[in-house]
């Protein structure tokens, strides 16, 4: 890529929270990033105003009645369009992009990402479910096409800044930080009367209503557990995790002199969108900095295995390794789902999922398929249950 043009880039998930997020932040330096793909499941109503802002190259729409929806609605657009379930993974591999943004929700951003990699486009990666559930592959291929893969969720973008310039083998331990969601203090009797409404009320971020529930059951920081083992190869009995309320250390490296190294910054993800989009440069912004003038109280605190037992089941899912940790999250994704349209209570998220890993025996260095048809097993499981 030439110095003198901004960055190329293709967002995957563009409608969503990461995906409105990104192009945020592409609006603050239009001399960087230049977008020139997007692509969506649906929600052809705001991808019809994304198209208008930055005129893409390319659109992508999984769901083909949404396609003749936005066809209607923006007759102006004269790029390339593609419509069904490959349609994303046909513009992920759209040959003048510089840099893939994979914001897609759950095991759907899979094929996309391999293609991307694939394609030989550097990632920047804010969906986890994809190196949850098929992490060996991924890091596969990334070796096999020599491209770079960014992490976007602010905890391993915070570990990926501190590790920066530094010998990886000096690494004693990594640290993710989880702010404990909205039911740190709650009485744990409870649990089984809370509401979908209560669940989203994150008291420091904003973010999808998955990702917002798997906070509040602490299947976010499960969740990244395993990314993290994928993206730093580090063993998972020397990545911790620590409640911490404030949200303002993201995460932290311990070197074997005994230093830790922490990233600091006020929670808001554009600060991360930004980093992974303009790697391996910074550009400054006008937003989201921290006030050092004021007091500051951080807190840590260990996490509690009674009341975020999920957090223990992705440990237990690396150690039994293969298609376990695909189960879990699969697993995971239906109970959401069902517990947000009041299917099932809140207390039979984990249940669900401890379910699924019991019954599941996990195939050894599964392939593509494999790991796919885990998924679909787990997920037939849970929406029995």
């Amino acid at each position: 890529m030439s110095a003198s043009r901004p960055k190329r880039v293709v967002v995957l998930g563009s409608t969503g929270s990461v995906g409105r997020q990104a192009l945020d932040v592409a609006r603050t330096i239009p001399d960087r990033v230049r977008i020139v793909g997007l692509g969506t499941r649906s929600d052809v109503q705001v991808l019809g105003e994304q198209v208008a802002a930055f005129a893409p190259e390319a659109v992508a729409i999984a769901d083909p009645e949404a396609a003749k929806t936005f066809r209607v609605r923006v007759p102006y657009f004269r790029g390339e369009l593609r419509t069904g379930e490959e349609a994303l993974t046909w513009l992920a591999s759209w040959p003048e992009a510089d840099l893939v943004l994979v914001a897609v929700s759950g095991i759907a951003g899979l094929r996309p990402t391999l293609a991307a990699i694939e394609a030989g486009h550097d990632l920047a990666l804010a969906n986890k479910e994809t190196l949850v559930a098929a992490g060996s592959l991924v890091r596969r291929a990334v070796a096999a096409r020599g491209v770079r893969l960014v992490p976007v969720d602010g905890e391993h973008s915070a570990i990926f800044q501190c590790l920066e310039g530094r010998d990886r083998g000096s690494v004693t331990r990594l640290v993710l930080t989880a702010s404990g969601g909205p039911f740190l203090r709650r009485s744990l009797g409870s649990f089984g009367a809370v509401t979908p409404e209560e669940a989203l009320q994150h008291p420091t971020w904003r973010m999808g209503r998955k990702i917002t529930v798997d906070s509040a059951t602490l299947m976010n920081k499960a969740l990244e557990v395993i990314e993290a083992h994928w993206l730093f190869d580090v063993p998972p009995d020397r990545i911790q995790v620590v409640i911490h309320p404030q949200s303002v250390v993201h995460g932290m490296v311990e070197f074997w002199d005994g230093s830790t190294f922490a990233h600091l910054s006020p929670p808001d993800m554009r600060l991360f969108i930004q980093y992974a989009l303009t790697y391996p440069d910074r550009a400054p912004v006008s937003y989201a900095r921290m006030d050092w003038t004021v007091v500051h109280t951080l807190t840590f605190e260990p996490p509690d295995p009674r009341r975020f037992p999920c957090l223990g089941y992705a440990y237990e899912a690396l150690a039994r390794g293969g298609t376990a940790p695909t189960v879990l999250n699969a697993a995971n994704e239906v109970a959401v789902e069902r517990f947000l349209n009041r299917e099932i209570a809140f207390s039979d998220i984990p249940r669900a999922v401890r379910t699924a890993l019991d019954l599941h025996e996990p195939v050894r260095d599964p392939s593509l398929e494999e790991i796919l048809e885990a998924d679909r097993w787990a997920r037939a499981l849970v929406r029995s249950l």
